[in-house]
């Protein structure tokens, strides 16, 4: 990172240079990633939190990805300011240190991305996608500059070192778009799937007479689920043999309301 930005400046590379200080993001955005994971784990039996610590992974995720957003907005606007005012470039210096971040990157996304295939969890971990996602930003970045660099070098294309900093930047920026989009899903409570509440709510009504009055099932992170639902029978039976039925959704944490009646009248809750 330190080497990309000192060259970037020296050899006036956009290219390089945006690299650098996307690199430079990214180290704060690990650094947030491990310090969610070290609150998460530090504060996962505390009272504090009802449902856990789930969602302080969830708006890490949400931060580096906003992060990510404003890097690639600079990126975009500094690149165009480039392209407006060119400038020299010495590509003899600043191909090889390109080419080097571009291996520096390719083993933070190796290492990263081999820890999630070892661990289910992470599918559903924003924070841990973040981080990924910020690595492979960074390697796709640094395939750019060398392809701009080396067209600068080899064909005389100039322009394109600011050309790859725009098309970078907005390729990056979606991406960015995307995780906030899924992290902030996460953090309103909004529910993960309708079809699961459908499968729920079918199960439940196979049961004897039941009719399901209410319904919520809400993800709590790392993949974790909670499900609230309200039961409506004539004959209604004990709480567990509704949990019992629900088993396989393998839900984290499960608040059963039992009614006796009719549907649509009031009844007594039982459990």
């Amino acid at each position: 990172m330190a080497i990309e930005i000192a060259v970037g400046y020296a050899t006036n590379s956009m290219a390089l240079l945006a690299d650098g200080w996307h690199m430079a993001t990214h180290v704060g955005a690990l650094g947030l990633a491990s310090a969610a994971y070290w609150v998460s784990r530090r504060f996962a039996g505390h009272r504090a939190f009802a449902f856990g610590t789930g969602k302080v992974r969830a708006l890490a995720g949400y931060t580096s990805a906003v992060a990510l957003g404003l890097v690639a907005v600079a990126m975009v606007v500094e690149s165009a300011e480039r392209l407006a005012r060119p400038h020299v470039i010495d590509f003899v210096t600043s191909l090889p240190v390109a080419v080097l971040g571009f291996f520096v990157n390719l083993v933070s996304v190796f290492l990263l991305h081999g820890h999630e295939n070892h661990d289910d969890e992470h599918e559903h971990d924003h924070n841990h996608r973040a981080a990924l996602l910020h690595v492979v930003a960074d390697t796709f970045t640094s395939a750019l500059a060398i392809a701009a660099l080396l067209a600068g070098r080899v064909l005389g294309w100039s322009w394109l070192d600011g050309v790859s900093g725009i098309v970078g930047g907005l390729v990056i920026l979606k991406w960015g778009a995307g995780l906030s989009r899924s992290a902030a899903f996460e953090l309103l409570d909004l529910s993960p799937s309708s079809a699961i509440e459908d499968e729920i709510r079918e199960v439940l009504e196979a049961l004897d007479d039941v009719r399901v009055r209410d319904l919520h099932v809400w993800s709590l992170g790392g993949g974790a689920k909670s499900c609230i639902v309200t039961l409506v029978t004539a004959a209604p039976r004990d709480a567990r043999s509704y949990r019992e039925a629900l088993t396989r959704f393998a839900l984290a944490h499960l608040t059963i309301e039992v009614q006796r009646g009719e549907e649509g009248h009031e009844g007594a809750a039982l459990a």
